[in-house]
């Protein structure tokens, strides 16, 4: 119980810290003492001083959705990762690695590439297609990695890959095709967070966080599925309606962050995984931990990805691919000396 206490006091506090640092550093970068007179002045309703408005645009306008925006995202990946490695019992399972980043890629793109009547229909539209294109994704892999009536790791990752690879080809179509800015739809396939905004937040957040309370209220009966369908039966689990129910809310989580980020990948694996390694794999704990050590994780990321070659900015996709990569390895061999 103290180690989960010390390692949630780890994460808060360096949650508040890649706060702060998201909000100073940058293309331009803002001194401590101008955002806290910026904040006084906000605060107190005083108008802002000339020299503080280019100040208090960036913060307002960029810095702060921007930074909300990556908490958000990092938190629903982590969430969800952790409930998809609980759901099938695979911890490689993954919302990038297992197909529903890129199944929700090519539904938002589509829906970006729709001429809708009213321009605010879109800010609606871009969640809704990602998410049915999502559900469709997860609902594909599930069903292909089952050989044999049971879901083993190398048909999930098979079925993953391929079912990344076809989406990933028709989203690339679907942007050559559509007349859609390419520059901007390849930075956003490799996870642009510059798009965030006030009105995509105020839309999207409270899709990820209806997702995240599911994820929680289901922690305990993904415990009991750890033990087979069998005994979760015998033990009164509803083993069909909680995994219905699990897919709907991580793959909401998901798509609705990816509506607004782009396609971000290994934030799902890295997190839940470690924290599996610190605290053990209560769900009780692993989901609401992962859902703090999923925004650090986006947070610093995104911090890396505006600093390294400002002012030109990495898609912050390329820096958790970077770090995901080998670690996705890493895991791959682990399991497999497990299983010798």
């Amino acid at each position: 119980m103290k180690k989960t206490k010390d390692i949630t006091t780890i994460l808060v506090i360096a949650l508040a810290a890649a706060g702060l640092l998201g909000m100073l550093l940058g293309s331009v970068s803002i001194s401590l003492q101008d955002l806290i007179s910026v904040f006084k002045f906000r605060i107190f309703g005083l108008e802002i001083p000339q020299s503080l408005k280019s100040t208090d645009t960036i913060l307002f306008m960029l810095r702060i959705p921007r930074t909300l925006m990556m908490i958000l995202t990092g938190a629903a990946l982590a969430c969800s990762g952790a409930s998809y490695q609980g759901l099938f019992r695979n911890p490689l399972a993954d919302p990038y690695l297992i197909g529903v980043s890129s199944g929700a890629g090519l539904g938002a793109i589509i829906a970006m590439s729709i001429p809708w009547q009213y321009s605010r229909l879109s800010v609606f539209m871009v969640p809704l297609f990602a998410f049915l294109f999502a559900i469709a994704a997860v609902f594909l892999v599930f069903n292909l990695g089952r050989m044999g009536g049971y879901l083993n790791i190398t048909g999930l990752l098979l079925a993953g890959v391929a079912v990344n690879a076809f989406t990933s080809a028709l989203s690339s179509v679907w942007m050559l095709i559509s007349g859609i800015e390419l520059k901007r739809s390849f930075s956003w396939m490799l996870g642009g967070g510059g798009i965030a905004g006030w009105d995509r937040i105020l839309i999207t957040a409270p899709l990820i966080l209806i997702g995240i309370i599911g994820q929680i209220r289901y922690a305990y009966p993904l415990n009991i599925l750890q033990y087979g369908e069998d005994q979760a039966t015998q033990l009164g689990i509803p083993v069909g309606k909680v995994r219905i129910r699990l897919i709907i809310y991580a793959t909401l989580t998901t798509s609705a962050a990816i509506a607004c980020t782009g396609v971000i990948g290994f934030v799902g694996l890295i997190v839940p995984h470690l924290l599996r390694i610190l605290i053990g794999s209560d769900y009780r704990k692993l989901v609401p931990l992962s859902l703090l050590g999923g925004a650090v994780m986006l947070t610093f990321s995104d911090i890396l990805a505006r600093v390294l070659l400002a002012p030109q900015e990495i898609p912050v996709g390329i820096i958790t691919a970077v770090t995901g990569a080998p670690f996705f390895l890493w895991i791959l061999n682990r399991t497999n000396q497990a299983k010798v």
